[in-house]
């Protein structure tokens, strides 16, 4: 009688995977083709730049609206919606021959698709689905944000080479309609809670985010984690390799150490998620932030070090760059409420989203007024201090089993 639902669970991790593998190597290839594009169609980087980031916004707006969709109607109609979303993207790119066929592909379809096929839909379709493990499960599950590239960014590169850029597009779209009915016949089309799913849609989505705006355990889980964007997505994702060339690191070699911090944050998100499941919450998302403001002294010190202390940084900062992700979504699960959990993550996750855009002109701003990136890694020191000692204000509650 208990096998099926395992069975079904670790399915939820395993199309989670996927789907993030998907949707996060298809953001990463902006960066990789633009210079194919304004090569070929003479577009300048502001512009690629400018529909990457619009992207950013439409998945700000979009991450409320799919948690509160997995709220409802549980993981399997929201990642078939997504991956479904984001294959047309992916097809309108691939086919595009002008700059709205360009914004219609990849800043509407594409980017409602990444803002539904996003971390706070999978790590809460996996929290409403286990009882216990949950932490590894999410862990695992959102793991594919950056592992999983590591499969099919190559895939994409080697189209790249060998075709074009618009093989690389198409075979995105190719494997994310593939995963549509794949994730059809083997997730549930919703997710049933305490009082069944319709007990869900008896609340508004205002309601329920009243509700959600009044704890003072969201509002520290929810500005915690706009530092984290902050620090990560904003910071380290966009300036760690022109930092590196700053300090006079050859380009190839620094791409391979953000390489390996990408591998390591695999590791670093499911280590995260067992101890979740094993320790005190709170502490252990003080832990991470602390570890992560010891990383800006690190890099604070990198200029004149040798390549080797790049490696090194990368190995350090990854073990705890997304490691915050299966942490927050226990406590908010625990925190906040399972019922209304998908709406909550989907609005941490937009003030992620809008910490990460904070992040990114904060750092350019800084370098050209100061010409070095030593506020930066300052602020940032300081700004994941403050988030380890918000998210300590927390108190440790029990785990909610799937179904509370």
């Amino acid at each position: 009688m208990r096998a099926p639902t395992i069975n079904q669970n670790w399915t939820i991790v395993l199309f989670g995977f996927l789907a993030l593998s998907l949707a996060f190597s298809a953001r990463a290839a902006l960066g990789l083709i633009m210079p194919v594009w304004q090569a070929e169609f003479g577009w300048s980087s502001g512009y690629i730049s400018g529909v990457g980031a619009a992207a950013l916004i439409v998945m700000a707006g979009v991450a409320p609206f799919a948690g509160r969709l997995v709220d409802t109607r549980g993981p399997g109609l929201a990642l078939n919606l997504g991956m479904g979303l984001l294959g047309v993207g992916c097809a309108v790119v691939a086919a595009m021959s002008s700059k709205w066929m360009f914004i219609v592909g990849f800043a509407g379809f594409g980017a409602v698709g990444f803002g539904i096929v996003a971390t706070h839909v999978v790590a809460t379709a996996v929290t409403r689905s286990f009882d216990r493990n949950a932490g590894l499960a999410i862990g695992i599950a959102t793991s594919g944000a950056t592992g999983g590239q590591f499969l099919i960014v190559p895939l994409i590169a080697a189209l790249l080479a060998f075709a074009s850029w618009r093989w690389s597009f198409g075979a995105l779209s190719v494997m994310s309609l593939a995963l549509v009915p794949c994730i059809r016949a083997s997730l549930p089309p919703r997710v049933e809670t305490d009082g069944g799913g319709d007990g869900d849609a008896r609340t508004t989505m205002a309601a329920d985010f009243v509700t959600i705006v009044r704890l003072p355990a969201f509002h520290i889980l929810f500005w915690s984690f706009l530092i984290c964007g902050f620090t990560t997505t904003g910071v380290i994702e966009t300036h760690l390799l022109p930092f590196a060339s700053f300090c006079g690191f050859p380009p190839v070699p620094s791409a391979t150490a953000y390489g390996v911090l990408s591998l390591v944050n695999l590791f670093g998100m499911i280590a995260a998620g067992w101890l979740t499941d094993r320790m005190n919450r709170p502490l252990l998302l003080g832990a991470i932030y602390a570890l992560r403001a010891l990383t800006f002294v690190f890099l604070s010190n990198l200029p004149g070090m040798p390549i080797e202390m790049l490696f090194a940084f990368a190995l350090f900062f990854g073990a705890v760059d997304y490691a915050t992700v299966p942490v927050t979504a226990s406590l908010v699960a625990s925190h906040v409420g399972l019922k209304v959990m998908g709406l909550a993550m989907g609005m941490i996750s937009a003030g992620h989203a809008i910490g990460g855009a904070m992040g990114a002109m904060a750092g350019g701003y800084l370098f050209d007024q100061t010409g070095n990136y030593d506020l930066l890694w300052t602020a940032s020191l300081w700004l994941a201090i403050g988030a380890g000692v918000m998210v300590m204000f927390l108190r440790e509650r029990g785990r909610q089993p799937a179904g509370a």
